[in-house]
């Protein structure tokens, strides 16, 4: 059976007892052991207050990942552009292109990614306001990397510098059926967020998205990307356990009490009885769940995200799902 590439998302989470350094540097250390494992790519998320989560600023952590790994495709899952201009956000990935050529993505997302009044203090203007914005803002970013096809309006003056050779491969990142209809207007490669978004509708947005495909010079052909949250270990109660921290994860969530990522010991004790981890088993086990969700949706690459306390728990999960892909 042919595999479908595998990539990875990460967020940068803080646990408790440990430093937003330390976070970062545990990211740094899970984007070489994908280079080295052979996944396609590795995204970085943006949050913001967030006592988590560590990545507010993908371009800056991007940078840092791109320059201590060789090979893998670097980043953002995604930049959220209601809290940023246009014009800067065009300008920070021809830099990062320009510095890595062939090896970067802007993944685009349209929530803030944080709350109201934080939203508000990113931009200084109401976050209603440049959700509206938000497909007009796209077309800016597009034209501004070079995109022909679009018509550049008052922008058309301006180009994204330093100018690169090649230009950053853009997504547009969604979990509803919003997301999928935009790139498929704008013919641009879709990632579906499934790993937050297990209850919504994906059938119906990877519907939308093939069947209202625009062809693009880029991408003559619709391009989904659906992501999952998982956990391998040596065995399936080892795995369960150690997915112990998302279900508290998404409890603090719901209830609006944030905080770092738990032990799984601490986890344990607390027993929230919610849904975490998607797929939490062995290897093989994880792989099949993967398996079905590849045959069910028809993606054509799939994105591993995943809440664990220990950076060294991903590591462990990428390898052992590598082998078991046959990466």
């Amino acid at each position: 059976m042919e595999r479908v590439p595998l990539s990875v998302l990460d967020l940068a989470t803080v646990r408790a007892g440990h430093s937003s350094t330390d976070a970062l540097l545990g990211t740094i250390a899970v984007a070489r052991a994908a280079d080295d494992l052979g996944y396609r790519r590795f995204w970085v998320a943006e949050h913001h207050n967030m006592p988590a989560v560590a990545s507010t600023n993908p371009p800056v952590l991007i940078a840092s990942v791109a320059a201590q790994t060789r090979t893998i495709r670097v980043g953002s899952g995604g930049v959220m552009l209601p809290n940023h201009m246009p014009f800067v956000v065009a300008e920070q990935f021809a830099m990062l292109e320009a510095l890595h050529p062939g090896r970067i993505d802007l993944g685009i997302g349209r929530a803030p990614g944080t709350d109201q009044m934080t939203a508000a203090a990113l931009r200084g203007v109401s976050p209603y306001l440049t959700v509206e914005q938000f497909p007009d803002h796209l077309r800016a970013v597009l034209a501004l990397l070079g995109d022909d096809r679009i018509d550049a309006g008052p922008t058309a003056r301006l180009r994204a510098t330093p100018a690169p050779e090649s230009f950053p491969e853009v997504w547009m990142l969604g979990s509803s059926t919003y997301g999928a209809q935009v790139a498929a207007a704008l013919g641009l490669p879709f990632c579906y967020a499934y790993h937050f978004a297990m209850g919504s509708d994906v059938d119906r947005a990877l519907e939308l998205y093939r069947s209202g495909f625009q062809p693009s010079p880029r991408f003559p052909e619709p391009y989904p990307m659906v992501s999952a949250s998982v956990i391998a270990a040596a065995t399936t109660e080892e795995a369960i356990y150690l997915a112990g921290p998302s279900r508290v994860m998404v409890q603090s969530l719901r209830t609006g009490r944030l905080g770092p990522i738990v032990s799984p010991e601490e986890a344990a004790d607390l027993d929230p009885e919610l849904p975490g981890t998607q797929y939490a088993g062995t290897a093989e086990e994880v792989v099949a769940g993967l398996d079905d969700l590849i045959e069910r949706t028809g993606a054509r690459e799939l994105m591993l995200a995943g809440t664990v306390y220990d950076p060294a728990t991903r590591q462990d999960t990428l390898a052992r799902i590598a082998k078991a892909w046959g990466m």
